[in-house]
Formats: structure tokens, sequence, C-alpha cells
């Protein structure tokens, strides 16, 4: 019988390395244990839990249309990664995943994954920003402009599943903000915006973005278009001041909007800087030229736009203005204070290897 064992042993050892040319012997490998790993069950046939065995947190935006069936197919999946049955949450109006994604650290996690769009990715990282732990994320919102920023999978949540549980660890910048003189911390991870984005952002109702999609702002937008620009005092890292009449300023740690449009083309994620952009059209024919600027990418120094690269900035206005942090509305201030935190939270993100799968098309399997 032993023998019988060791000829086994031999046979999926050649077995991997003979293959290891063709589709890779590491992924062979992590097949093998993957499949060693069968699920200890109690008398009912129920899964337990097993102290050995990796465990992920799904945090849920059940108001999202495909929210649903992310449960079913997380718990599917790290059955079949050899996981512990994932620990579900779903968010509510009075807790839009930071108290959640809190729990989910008591608990002991080794991810956290937050499945919904801006605004939960934002409540999530907010209780995970400072940690060791990861998150993982499953775009299901309108924009999804993080996950576009970071390159993920849009519309194949199982796919981005697979790369919460077994992705590549990248380090990334957090911003902050504060809406009022001494007031609270808030974390973003894309854009905070006050003035006319805000204005989109408030003005866009959720049945819009259901029956059109991300094409909901451009309809909101265009009724937010004319309207009377706002003087601002801005200073940048305590120390250069300039006061403008402008219709929005946006501080950004990454730049990519829907449809490929780099509002800030020269943000980058882990820079440990913010890109803020000043966009100061007086009238609706200048519009035009702040439109050509974003298509162009030449906002930096464009028609009726600028941006500069700094560590914090403090915008400060004479009436009050829409303000919105990653795409969530937070009503009207005057005041707006943005920095940023280095490196600050760790994000799944796809291997080299599950990229190469993902553009064949032939991952997973």
């Amino acid at each position: 019988m032993m023998w019988l064992v060791i000829v086994g042993l031999v046979v999926i050892v050649c077995g991997a390395f003979l293959l290891g040319n063709r589709i890779g012997s590491r992924r062979i490998l992590k097949r093998l244990r993957r499949y060693s790993r069968r699920p200890e069950l109690d008398d009912d046939g129920v899964e337990e839990y097993a102290p050995n065995r990796y465990r992920a947190a799904l945090i849920v935006n059940p108001t999202k249309a495909s929210a649903g069936r992310i449960a079913s197919t997380a718990e599917a999946i790290c059955r079949f990664e050899g996981w512990n049955p994932p620990l579900i949450l779903e968010t509510t109006p009075e807790d839009a995943g930071e108290g959640l994604a809190r729990l989910a650290l008591e608990e002991g996690v080794d991810v956290v994954i937050a499945a919904g769009g801006d605004g939960t990715i934002r409540a999530v990282a907010s209780a995970l920003a400072g940690t060791s732990t990861p998150m993982g994320i499953v775009p299901l919102g309108t924009g999804n402009l993080l996950a576009r920023n970071l390159d993920l999978v849009l519309d194949k949540p199982e796919w981005a599943l697979r790369i919460a549980l077994w992705g590549r660890n990248r380090a990334v910048d957090v911003g902050t903000a504060q809406i009022s003189r001494g007031g609270p911390t808030l974390v973003f991870m894309v854009m905070t915006g006050l003035g006319f984005d805000a204005e989109v952002m408030a003005k866009t109702t959720a049945n819009a973005k259901s029956r059109l999609g991300w094409l909901a702002y451009l309809e909101a937008g265009s009724r937010t278009l004319v309207g009377r620009p706002s003087h601002v005092k801005i200073t940048y890292d305590d120390d250069y001041r300039v006061t403008a009449r402008v219709r929005s300023v946006i501080g950004g740690n990454c730049g990519k909007l829907q449809g490929g449009i780099q509002l800030l083309p020269e943000a980058i994620i882990d820079d440990g800087l913010l890109d803020v952009l000043v966009v100061s059209p007086k009238n609706l024919g200048q519009w035009v030229g702040v439109v050509a600027s974003i298509i162009g990418r030449r906002t930096t120094k464009g028609l009726h736009t600028d941006i500069r690269k700094c560590h914090n900035v403090v915008i400060e206005s004479k009436d009050p203005l829409e303000v919105q942090l990653d795409g969530d509305p937070l009503g009207t201030t005057g005041y707006l204070a943005m920095a940023v935190d280095p490196g600050a939270i760790t994000v799944r993100v796809p291997t080299t290897e599950q990229r190469r799968e993902i553009r064949a098309e032939a991952w997973p399997v």
C-alpha cells in the first residue's frame, strides 16, 4: 500500500512539472493544494469553521441590482478555493459599511470585500485605513471609479471575488477631508469636490442612475451648467495662496472617469500627492473650452482649468457650495480641507497571471 502512495505522489509531482511549461507549475500546484482542502461538515452536513483556513468578510450593498447573487457566489467560490465560509454583512441606511468593516476586523478575517458602489467602498475603506487587513472590491455601482482606476474587473463579480481572495496586495493612498473647521475627518478614495461637480451628484437621482447608468450624471450636468461662479480662496500646502472665481474645485487621489476620460491625467493613486483641479468658466461658451481641455487631457493648464499637485489644500468660499465625497453629496459648506495619507490602505488587485487569464477570457476555471 505504501508503495502505491509513493508512486502516486511521484506521478503528481512529475505531472505538475511537465505541465508547468504549458500552463504554469505554480498554478497546477495551487490547484492541487486547493482540491486537497475538503470542507469539514458537522452532523447536519453544514460546513464547519476551520481555524487553520482563511476567511473573508463580504460587505454587500443590498440596493444594487446584482447584489442578491453575490452572497451565494462568494460562498461557492470560498468553498472551491478552500476558504472558510465568508462572513456576509449587508449595509443599511444607518451603516453604509464602516461599522460592518470594524466588526469584520474584530472577527479577525483575512480580507474584507466591499461589494457595491464607490460610496460603499469609501465606507469600508474608512475602517480599514491604517490597518494591515486588505480590502477586496466587487464593483456593483454606477461609476465604479476606484475599480476603474485600479484596472479591476467591472462586469464579472465572480472574477472580482477571486481577485479579492488571491490577488496581489497594493498599498494605495487615502484622501482625507474636513467640511467644517475642526470637524470630523472623512475618508475618500477617488475624488472630493466643491461646487459644480457636487451639484451634479446632488441632482442625480437613484431612479435616473438605475435607468441610465453613468449617463445620468451627464443629464444632471446639463441642467447645472448655467450658474454663477463663486469667489474662493485656495491655500496649497499651507503656503501658496490664490483667489479666484470658480465653478468647481476637485481634489483627486486618482483621475480616470467613465468612458476612459482622464479628468486628472497625471494623478497617481500611490504617489502621496493630491491633484487639485480648479474649473473656472464664466459662461456657457467657456464650458466648451473646459470640455476640450478634459477630452484633450490638457486640464493641467487648459482652457479655464488648472491643476496643481500638493500634500494638502484648503478651499474657503464666500458662499455655501455643494460638496461631495466619492460621489456622495454631503450638503453645502463654505470650507473644505483635503489632505493625503500615503499608502494608508492595502487593496487586492490582479496578479500578472490573473490579468493574462482575464484578457484571454480563460479565467476562472
